[in-house]
């Protein structure tokens, strides 16, 4: 079965946030009684594939009919296709937490709780959490149910990590395909003349001023940038490493600081920047091209701060691998029967109108 990607992407992360990290209400629909599909003699009734339409719905902003209906077009899906991706993905849930204890993996009570109770805290009593649920179309069962099914991908997935064998090839491998995404990333350091009320107009003034005669004494070479950073700035903690800030690329700047870093070249020393906590004296002190994937040979072409995540990806790649050919044996071993789509579902519109 071809699996339409936006509609794939909004499941896998729509599925589990509906379930743990939101109550959205579902819908009720008389054409929504019955059996969608059974797995291994298991039931999905059609009325939880149409309350999970509803959430992917919800989240993704496209309750509104027409919406809906443009959403489908684009993407050349149709309602049925929506609902057998539904039901592909809920299959996939239930054979999924049914196969941890072939894989040894076990969900304990214990953890369940635990992450119920976290979600519980945001209510003020019992009463209102179970309305809360009672809303969302769940029962307290159903909805622990739906937290072990979550919990049991979770674990499936590391566990297939920890069976990843990763190579120095597939780290190299792995360089090819992402280092890209780092081309022209900027390392900087920064001085940060801290104003702790921006509505204090002599304290502004002050920092202004400061920042101005320390940038001029950097800009004339009597005083060196880390140095200053060292003695001068109010973030004790880039302070203490001469200023240094990390990577545009993997951190985020209040957009002051982004801006102006976007006009910097290698060495160059930004003006006083004001922001919401004063004023930045900026320094590029690196700038990475990313080499073509075909001169890359070898991780050390790569700053150290961006090899984890690509070597990340590397074992991630390979897990997904196994965890997809797992996955598919174990469909093709089960028996699943997908009933006939009824008329009058609620996401059911006629596209041709």
């Amino acid at each position: 079965m071809k699996i339409a990607r936006p509609l794939r992407t909004m499941l896998l992360v729509g599925a589990l946030s509906a379930c743990v990290c939101g109550l959205v209400a579902c819908s009720e629909s008389n054409a929504s009684s019955g059996v969608a599909a059974t797995v291994n003699g298991q039931e999905i009734s059609e009325q939880a594939v149409t309350d999970e339409v509803a959430h992917i719905r919800a989240q993704s902003g496209l309750s509104d009919k027409d919406q809906w209906g443009k959403f489908l077009v684009q993407n050349d899906m149709t309602p049925e296709s929506v609902r057998e991706n539904v039901i592909d993905t809920m299959v996939e849930k239930k054979l999924i937490k049914d196969a941890c204890a072939d894989l040894d993996i076990v969900i304990e009570d214990s953890e369940v709780d635990e992450a119920i109770n976290s979600f519980k805290e945001n209510y003020q009593s019992d009463e209102s959490w179970k309305n809360a649920l009672e809303q969302a179309g769940f029962t307290e069962e159903s909805y622990r149910d739906n937290i072990n099914g979550s919990m049991a991908e979770k674990k499936v997935g590391e566990h297939f990590e920890e069976q990843v064998e990763v190579t120095d090839e597939d780290y190299v491998s792995s360089a090819k395909t992402y280092a890209s995404y780092y081309d022209g990333a900027k390392r900087s350091s920064h001085i940060l003349f801290k104003v702790e009320d921006a509505n204090d107009t002599e304290a502004v003034d002050n920092a202004r001023t400061q920042a101005e005669e320390v940038l001029a004494r950097i800009n004339d070479g009597s005083l060196d940038f880390a140095a200053a950073a060292a003695e001068y700035s109010g973030d004790e903690g880039s302070a203490e490493n001469g200023g240094d800030v990390g990577w545009d690329k993997l951190n985020s700047f209040v957009d002051e600081y982004t801006d102006a870093l976007s006009d910097l070249e290698l060495g160059q020393v930004s003006e006083p920047v004001e922001s919401q906590y004063g004023f930045h004296i900026i320094k590029v002190t690196e700038v990475f091209d990313a080499p073509e994937a075909d001169d890359i040979t070898s991780m050390d072409q790569i700053p150290e701060a961006f090899r984890q995540n690509i070597q990340d990806m590397a074992v991630s790649v390979k897990a997904n691998t196994l965890y997809t050919d797992w996955l598919a044996e174990v469909k093709e071993g089960a028996e699943i029967d997908i009933k006939p789509m009824p008329k009058g579902l609620p996401y059911d519109i006629d596209l041709a109108s």
